[in-house]
């Protein structure tokens, strides 16, 4: 089962479930929000954000694929980008983390560390570009999938509360944290094979 993690971008937006592909909860405000699902198409919406946000700050998304089938996708950007963030009770993201607006794995799919995959790509990523800490607004009342992320989720990565509230609290990961387990399992690989001669590491047994 091969597993491949890649950036979110134009070209493959569309592989994301059709109901998040047009789904613009966090791209918009309220009203913005209901206005563009009135006109019929928030797809075109959701497809200016996607463009805007890569244009003016970088990867803001990635979608996870197993043996080449799309299982799953997240999409973060700082707060300023997410106009819906101000509305929760919660509120406001920490001036140093990026905001963890959605993710998502395919019903399919789930249980097979999948969702820790995806965090793990999200840091890995904003750890390379300086950013501190993610935090994410969590759902303690999931039931179904939606835009809010399971608390339960968040919790089981790594996160820890910030800022509780009954219903959506937020949550928030240390960078330093959530790559440091997969830096010590590279470097012990790298000194593993650094000790071991080209001949003898192709040598057949």
């Amino acid at each position: 089962m091969s597993r491949r993690l890649v950036n979110i971008t134009l070209d493959n937006l569309d592989d994301l479930p059709r109901r998040c592909r047009r789904c613009v909860f966090w791209e918009l405000d309220p009203v913005s929000g209901e206005r563009a699902a009135d006109a019929g198409d928030p797809g075109l919406e959701k497809e200016a954000w996607i463009s805007g946000t890569l244009l003016e700050w970088g990867s803001c998304g990635k979608i996870l694929y197993v043996d080449g089938v799309p299982a799953g996708f997240v999409l973060y950007s700082p707060p300023l980008y997410s106009p819906r963030s101000v509305a929760f009770p919660t509120s406001p993201v920490s001036a140093d983390a990026v905001l963890l607006m959605t993710a998502h794995i395919i019903p399919e799919f789930s249980g097979g560390g999948l969702g820790r995959m995806l965090i793990q790509g999200v840091a890995k990523d904003l750890t390379r570009r300086g950013v501190k800490a993610i935090e994410a607004f969590g759902d303690l009342k999931w039931e179904k999938p939606g835009c809010v992320v399971p608390a339960d989720y968040l919790l089981s990565v790594g996160f820890k509360t910030v800022r509780p509230h009954l219903r959506f609290p937020r949550l928030r990961l240390e960078l330093k944290t959530a790559v440091s387990w997969r830096e010590d399992v590279e470097v012990a690989l790298e000194r593993l094979l650094g000790s071991m001669s080209p001949e003898r590491a192709l040598r057949p047994v």
